[in-house]
């Protein structure tokens, strides 16, 4: 039995008694587990299901970028659940907080969706949402997309993981096996998933500002020269009550938003 498969029973135990009609599912191959889940949102299948996979051929991330995984390597997972909250703003903010809370006490986030070990990249969250015809019109199905690296990448593979960027300094992304020794995709699937169903949920009732402290204890920008994809620099300071970046620049405060640019370190 494959790693992921001997932990599937576990994760359902953990969450099916406070999630009626909640499955998971483990193939051994599938181009995207977020792809796969969207298109059955899209097909009207509404029930909450985590899906995961061996080996995912055609991950993807944030602003187009890929996400390569190998078998026993990293973990991919989708999350669907029906969700209807007051306000989306922030989710993948409160999303990350959990996992970092889930996973190792020196886990930061950089904003909007990335979690780090040591300054470096060790996982991503891609949150998308699709909506059925026959479902409330306040009520959409999320799909939160998660890709966490266990082993320390190949060098093969660094470069496809880094974001583009000319002059940036290659910096090889980290593995969860390097402060947790050991430790296999199965059992971080059943570390972080009862927890980060709880913490959707509680998001749907209370928004992001029931996250805020927790983020900003976690923020790994606060206080760090960052540049914006169009080239201005500033200060980092923190996210306001949406979860939007908080920039000082020399043109006064500016608020980014994840749709708009991307953040790094200078």
């Amino acid at each position: 039995m494959s790693d992921l498969l001997s932990h599937a029973e576990a994760v359902w135990q953990a969450v099916a008694p406070e999630l009626p009609g909640f499955t998971v599912e483990v193939l051994p191959s599938v181009d995207s587990t977020s792809s796969e889940l969207m298109r059955r949102a899209r097909n009207g299948l509404m029930e909450p299901v985590l899906l995961t996979a061996e080996d995912q051929t055609a991950g993807r991330g944030r602003l187009g970028k890929g996400w390569h995984s190998k078998p026993g390597h990293s973990l991919t997972f989708s999350l669907a659940l029906p969700l209807a909250p007051v306000n989306w703003a922030g989710l993948s903010l409160a999303v990350g907080v959990s996992l970092a809370g889930s996973l190792h006490p020196d886990i930061r986030l950089k904003w909007p969706n990335d979690l780090w070990l040591h300054q470096r990249k060790i996982g991503g969250i891609l949150v998308e949402t699709a909506s059925n015809g026959e479902a409330p019109a306040s009520q959409r199905m999320v799909v939160i997309g998660v890709g966490i690296n266990i082993a320390r990448p190949e060098a093969s593979v660094v470069a496809a993981l880094l974001p583009d960027g000319a002059g940036v300094t290659a910096v090889a992304p980290a593995g969860l096996a390097e402060v947790l020794v050991g430790i296999t995709p199965g059992e971080v699937l059943e570390r972080v998933t009862a927890p980060l169903v709880r913490d959707v949920r509680a998001f749907a009732t209370q928004g992001f500002p029931a996250f805020a402290q927790r983020f900003a204890r976690l923020d790994a920008l606060q206080g760090q020269t960052v540049q914006l994809s169009n080239g201005t620099q500033g200060t980092a300071c923190g996210v306001d009550d949406s979860g939007a970046l908080q920039v000082l620049t020399a043109h006064g405060m500016q608020t980014v938003t994840s749709a708009e640019v991307s953040v790094r370190p200078c």
